[in-house]
Order: structure tokens, then sequence, then C-alpha cells
């Protein structure tokens, strides 16, 4: 597992009972359906791709790549963004995606 940047660590150092409070609720969403861990991690890439919110982007590719999901599952969930959010947000997400998965050339 990565280390945690240090924002979020002086978060969870500095607010320890509401950061237990936001991993708790983040568990409990994630128990709540029937997705499976890789499914719900490049769901929640895509979310953060539309939110615009690198960090994110790079924590869900982290996670996803953790839970199982392939470099190319990745890069198509940043794709997939194209015709939603537009090139240039696309050519961004896709390259926050590219920091985490090292440039490394296309699986395909």
């Amino acid at each position: 597992m990565a280390e945690l940047p240090p924002t979020y660590r002086r978060f969870l150092e500095t607010y320890p009972d509401t950061a237990r409070a936001y991993q708790a609720l983040g568990q409990a969403v994630s128990d709540a359906g029937p997705l499976e861990a890789k499914t719900r991690e490049l769901v929640k890439l895509g979310i953060s791709i539309g939110s615009g919110s690198e960090g994110a982007v790079h924590s869900h590719t982290r996670r996803a790549r953790e839970a199982g999901a392939t470099d190319d599952e990745i890069r198509h969930v940043a794709l997939l963004a194209l015709t939603s959010i537009g090139f240039p947000h696309m050519m961004a997400a896709l390259t926050w995606v590219e920091d985490v998965l090292g440039h490394a050339e296309p699986e395909g």
C-alpha cells in the first residue's frame, strides 16, 4: 500500500475522532451494496475524474490497482470521461492516472 499523503496524515493526527467517523462511513457505504471491491474502486475513480479532483484520482487509481484492476482498465475509465467532461478534462485525468501508473505502455 502506498504511503498516505502528508495532508491526509495530518488530518488523521489532528482530528482522530472525525477521521474514524469518516473511515467508518466509507466502510458502511462500501458494505451497503453488491459491487465487489474492484468495481467500487473503478466507479469511485470515475467519480473522482468527473469532480476534477487530482488527489482523489491518484488515490482511487492506487486503490483500483490494489483491488485487482489492470492498468488498461484504469486507463479505460479515464478515456470514458471524454464524451462526458470533454477532451481537456479527460487528458488532465489521464495525466493524473499516469502519475500513479508510472507512464507504462498500454497492455493491448
